[in-house]
């Protein structure tokens, strides 16, 4: 079977990338929060040690009744007990 392309739609469908759209160009807002992280005005900056971070959280996690803050606090002691080798 021969098709005549002068009179056949096939050579009329356009093809469909699927990189098209938001898969290949994802949304960008303008003034987004995001951009702003790690920059600040104060002229000193207390970073919170390790060990301090941990004693909060063992803290939260004693003390709350929060559901998700527990499984946070969980998480956030397991990695870093992970990291030190302690787990």
């Amino acid at each position: 079977m021969t098709t005549d392309f002068a009179t056949s739609n096939l050579s009329k469908i356009a093809p469909k990338f699927r990189t098209s759209g938001a898969v290949s160009q994802p949304r960008r807002k303008a003034n987004s929060p995001l951009r702003d992280i790690g920059i600040t005005n104060v002229k000193v900056v207390n970073v919170v040690k390790q060990e301090d971070y941990l004693k909060r959280l063992y803290l939260v996690l004693n003390t709350t009744e929060d559901t998700k803050m527990k499984k946070f606090a969980y998480d956030e002691i397991k990695k870093i007990l992970v990291q030190r080798g302690e787990w």
